[in-house]
């Protein structure tokens, strides 16, 4: 009996001691997933940088400079260009340089969708800024990034506010005129549709009239504001008849007007003052203040320039961080209009 109770504790022992074991080998094998499981969220969502080219291009941002101030003393509307190219990039696929590819035999891109159509400019600025980067450090920045930091810069010199542009942004291998054409907004847009539009971009009402905000400086073509200045009523009644003179109820399409008619080369604030006034010159701009959702923003963005530039550089770094590839997904174009052969 007693040689039966040696035994039978002999066998819970050992029981116990392979349970230890194979719950160990367990709880290892759970760690282990867990910590791979985080490493590939974490190379997924590579977190960008302010530093980014620190050490591997030091020059970049004053060779970007350098480039943005040459073109915009050589046409001033080219800074509004630029900002306008680096959201029309974000918001298709993210900030991936892929409105900058020109079509191919494999693919149609961004260019050619209608909100582009004869309307994007300032590629020529980008290719000619990639290539003096490109002399400075080979195959190292990207185009995605250039496109950013230009945007910023452009901002600045005509006397908006600075913001840390973050970096490290790769570039796409293809572009889609099908997704450019259902991501971006359109200038016949309401409320309720810019609203849920940015929303899907993950930016809030207050990203989206800051972003708007943009439209204090640059210009539009006739035949995205005829509309608006012979049928609408939510209009300024002067402000319409002195744009229609250039811009009849056929022709002249691409006749243009400059979205803040107060002050067209300044980045500033007034944008905001000219929808209290009823002079948005685009639809989906006095949509913003036509007793919605918007108008609080609106008028308090019209009260204080301060908290618009605050708003506006907290947008544009929101914007900026839309669905980046990073890591080792994507390339690093030697050309920002082609794909690496």
């Amino acid at each position: 009996a007693k040689s039966r109770k040696v035994g039978q504790k002999h066998h819970l022992t050992l029981w116990y001691s392979i349970t230890l074991v194979a719950r160990s080998v367990m709880a290892s094998a759970s760690c282990l997933g867990l910590v791979v499981l985080v490493a590939m969220a974490s190379a997924a969502s590579a977190q960008l940088s302010s530093t980014f080219y620190d050490t591997s291009c030091p020059n970049a941002l004053a060779t970007i400079k350098a480039g943005v101030t040459a073109a915009l003393n050589t046409e001033t509307r080219m800074g509004a260009s630029l900002v306008r190219l680096h959201f029309h990039d974000c918001f298709v696929d993210g900030c991936d340089g892929s409105v900058l590819l020109a079509d191919t035999g494999s693919f149609i891109g961004e260019q050619g969708a209608a909100p582009n159509n004869n309307s994007i400019r300032g590629m020529n600025v980008i290719d000619n800024i990639k290539t003096q980067v490109e002399a400075v450090c080979k195959q190292t920045v990207s185009c995605a990034d250039i496109l950013a930091v230009a945007a910023r810069d452009s901002v600045v010199a005509l006397g908006g506010p600075t913001w840390t542009v973050l970096l490290g942004r790769r570039d796409s291998t293809t572009a889609s005129k099908t997704n450019a054409e259902n991501d971006l907004p359109p200038p016949t847009f309401d409320l309720q549709n810019l609203t849920t539009l940015f929303g899907n971009k993950q930016l809030s009402m207050t990203d989206m009239v800051a972003l708007s905000g943009a439209h204090t400086i640059g210009q539009s073509q006739c035949r995205f504001f005829r509309d608006r200045i012979y049928n609408e009523t939510n209009i300024n009644t002067t402000f319409a008849t002195s744009l229609r003179a250039n811009c009849p109820q056929s022709g002249g399409d691409s006749s243009l007007a400059p979205l803040d008619t107060a002050t067209p080369n300044a980045f500033d604030n007034s944008y905001y003052t000219n929808l209290m006034s009823q002079k948005g010159l685009l639809h989906s701009d006095q949509v913003l203040f036509n007793g919605g959702g918007a108008d609080n923003t609106v008028m308090s963005f019209a009260t204080s320039a301060a908290t618009f530039n605050s708003a506006f550089t907290t947008a544009m770094i929101n914007m900026g961080n839309i669905a980046p590839k990073t890591g080792t997904q994507g390339q690093i174009r030697l050309v920002c209009s082609k794909v690496n052969s």
